[in-house]
């Protein structure tokens, strides 16, 4: 086979990196083009079709199953395909972005599975998107150790089998690599990510004894899976796999995907994994989509709703009886609180409620469940070994006592919890912390003893936009203006300069995050996504 010509892709605006030339390399970037060429027009129109369907829903204020695909749903004949055994046991799954120390220690952990991100819990700056590819080269070669700068404390690989299964995520469809850019048009986050991450590892992984596997994030619609699973089937014939190497999980943390999740299945049925709950992001797209249907649809505190909240529980029951339905796994929510090393009564009562949610999943089906530290490792194993015993999953629990109705996945009003003061200086306080950090590279940071990313931020921001736009009245007597909360953001700026210090307060990006916090919170023209603004200012 002859080398293959250079790719006519174009590095923009990027400094160049140490071994950058071993992730960017001519038959990669190759790939890359060629995905770029077959696919970034369907993900524009597809882009441009959501669009289309929020009108939609600003219009009418519901959604409903779809009746033109109402064939899938009602034949019980099909099934994904089986899992591959490196995936057929997923009880504990580990988040975290694809940084050396990270990528040492999720492998590590003990968990089944870890999420290795290339999405929320990464801000894509260039060094994160190439670092991280190159550290998962590295960690499948064995070639990857970490020696933490500050403690002197080193970190390698234990066992091959003693580490957990990879399952990568790559960006959303909405974000662009403005690094890469063919003929002036950037490439696709998404496509970047999955075509490095594939070309590179796809044989490497199959010789391990795994495969390629990822969890596509932002879905919206069966026609989203469609496009992946067109992917899927061309990348598999480019490098020359066997069709259905690849699996795939699909986050359903959409309000719109919640009513597509069996064609979402049928569409990545030979590539299909599993569906996740993804509680912030799915939050946020209530929030988007319902943003202007009135006060039935304002939600209260974020941390005031909870998985048990009815709208929340009729989402996740079916989304287990959907996967079981299917054969396909289903993997619960995020666990994020992250252990404090100086206050054991902290970590007390945030253990136990961890136990309490993980024990609550797998006792409803789950298969599965995420935490965001180690630490929390052993508690969601327990909860799940309790319920497993020996079997790698429970996906024979059909729960066909399940019966949900269009209208339950968006009964926001049976909640009793309203917006309250201290939501909206939270969302201020966690947001510009957030956002802070996001502009420095850093996508998955510990704010007040939880594990936050861009998801939090999301719903941080659309929260104060929706309780301002549908005019709240705190406990306290206060409305939601934007007044108000610029006049809370700027308590929190001086409270954080006077936490840090002038000199480091100084050399952060605090007035930055600030300010940008307040464009998407305020603005009448809703920002689709957070990112899309912040991406802007991320150098």
């Amino acid at each position: 086979m002859s080398a293959p010509a250079p790719s006519p892709l174009a590095i923009v605006d990027a400094e160049p990196l140490p071994r950058q030339d071993e992730v960017l390399t001519d038959a990669a970037l190759a790939f890359v083009t060629e995905l770029h060429r077959r696919f970034t027009p369907r993900r524009d129109e597809l882009l441009a079709r959501r669009g289309e369907r929020r009108a939609e829903i600003a219009r009418t204020s519901t959604l409903d199953f779809l009746p033109e695909t109402e064939a899938v749903r009602v034949d019980d004949t099909w099934k994904v395909a089986p899992a591959p055994a490196a995936l057929d046991d997923r009880r504990v799954e580990i988040t975290g972005p694809t940084d050396r120390k990270m990528t040492v220690n999720a492998l590590n952990s003990g968990a089944k599975v870890w999420l290795a991100d290339f999405e929320d819990a990464s801000a894509p700056t260039w060094e994160n998107v190439i670092t991280g590819q190159l550290n998962l080269i590295d960690a499948y070669a064995r070639n990857i150790d970490f020696t933490d700068p500050r403690s002197g404390k080193s970190y390698a690989l234990k066992p091959a089998e003693e580490l957990a299964t990879v399952v990568t995520r790559p960006r959303g469809w909405h974000l662009n690599e403005r690094h890469l850019q063919l003929d002036g048009t950037p490439v696709p986050g998404a496509l970047v990510d999955f075509g490095l991450y594939f070309f590179h590892n796809a044989q490497r992984l199959i010789d391990l004894g795994k495969g390629p596997y990822f969890y596509l994030p932002k879905t919206e619609s069966h026609l989203e899976a469609r496009l992946w699973n067109d992917i899927f089937v061309f990348a598999q014939d480019y490098v020359g796999i066997p069709q259905g190497t690849v699996r795939a999980t699909v986050l359903i943390e959409t309000i719109t995907a919640a009513y597509e999740m069996e064609e979402i299945l049928y569409e990545l049925r030979d590539h299909a994994s599993g569906l996740n709950a993804g509680r912030w992001d799915y939050l946020f797209s209530i929030v988007k989509n319902f943003r202007d249907g009135g006060s039935k649809f304002v939600l209260p505190d974020r941390n005031l709703v909870t998985m048990t909240a009815p709208f929340m529980r009729a989402y996740t029951e079916l989304l287990v009886r959907t996967c079981h339905k299917r054969g396909a796994h289903a993997i619960g929510g995020m666990a994020a609180f992250i252990p404090s090393r100086r206050d054991a009564e902290v970590n007390k009562v945030a253990f136990e409620k961890v136990k309490a949610d993980k024990d609550r999943e797998a006792n409803d089906g789950f298969d599965g469940s995420w935490v965001a530290h180690p630490d929390l490792v052993p508690i969601a194993m327990a909860s799940f070994d309790a319920v497993l015993g020996t079997e790698p999953n429970q996906k024979d629990r059909l729960r066909e006592d399940v019966s949900v109705a269009a209208g339950d996945l968006i009964a926001i009003d049976t909640l009793d919890a309203k917006p309250t003061y201290d939501g909206l200086r939270n969302a201020v306080a966690v947001g510009i912390r957030y956002i802070e950090a996001w502009l420095r590279g850093m996508g998955a940071v510990a704010i007040f003893n939880l594990m936050e990313d861009a998801a939090t931020a999301e719903i941080s921001r659309s929260q104060i936009w929706q309780w301002i736009n549908a005019d709240v009245v705190f406990e306290n007597g206060e409305h939601a203006t934007a007044d108000l909360a610029r006049k809370v953001a700027a308590e929190e700026l001086d409270a954080i300069r006077a936490e840090s210090g002038d000199e480091a307060f100084a050399s952060g990006k605090w007035q930055q995050a600030h300010d940008l916090l307040l464009q998407v919170s305020l603005d009448q023209d809703y920002a689709d996504f957070l990112t899309l603004p912040a991406y802007e200012q991320l150098r």
